[in-house]
């Protein structure tokens, strides 16, 4: 083989393995060795700076309804924009590596809806609700209205009284 050739097979290979690389990558929403406790707690104080929600979606990479919703809320501008505008989102890993069950104890065993199951904390960390991802489903995917209308139920905004008080 002449030095054009091997390069030209070198450059291929290259270009494969980082398209591969990116590619598991970029389906990787969970990490099992994460320490979700300190993750959480930098969520909260960023969401605190932010006037935001911390939005825990709990799952794991083996769940295709996870992976799906995150690409469903990627690929859909307004529900992206309502998740980047009112909540910090932290993917809460639950798989057989690690099952961070001290955590979903502290949380109400949101598990017992099975996944993902989203739960959404006030700036000061509470949890102020537990959503089942079911009631969101819509055929083989999520539903538009369904997720914008959670979106917006639970965001910072419509849960303050500031909101409900009359205004003269």
């Amino acid at each position: 083989m002449n030095n054009l050739t091997k390069y030209f097979i070198l450059l291929i290979l290259f270009i494969a393995f980082h398209f591969s690389q990116a590619q598991t990558a970029e389906h990787k929403l969970y990490d099992p060795s994460a320490n979700a406790e300190n993750d959480i707690e930098f969520s909260i104080k960023k969401a605190q700076k932010e006037n935001k929600h911390v939005l825990l979606q709990v799952g794991g990479n083996w769940c295709k309804w996870c992976i799906e919703f995150n690409r469903f809320c990627k690929a859909d501008a307004q529900i992206d924009s309502i998740l980047n505008a009112d909540f910090i989102v932290y993917h809460l890993n639950y798989s057989k590596e690690n099952k961070n069950e001290k955590l979903l104890a502290k949380y109400g065993f949101p598990q017992r809806f099975g996944f993902p199951v989203f739960i959404i904390l006030d700036e000061n960390g509470n949890r102020i609700h537990t959503q089942n991802s079911s009631y969101l489903e819509e055929k083989q995917s999520y539903s538009k209205d369904k997720v914008f209308e959670f979106l917006k139920q639970w965001n910072r905004k419509s849960i303050s009284p500031q909101t409900y008080q009359n205004k003269k």
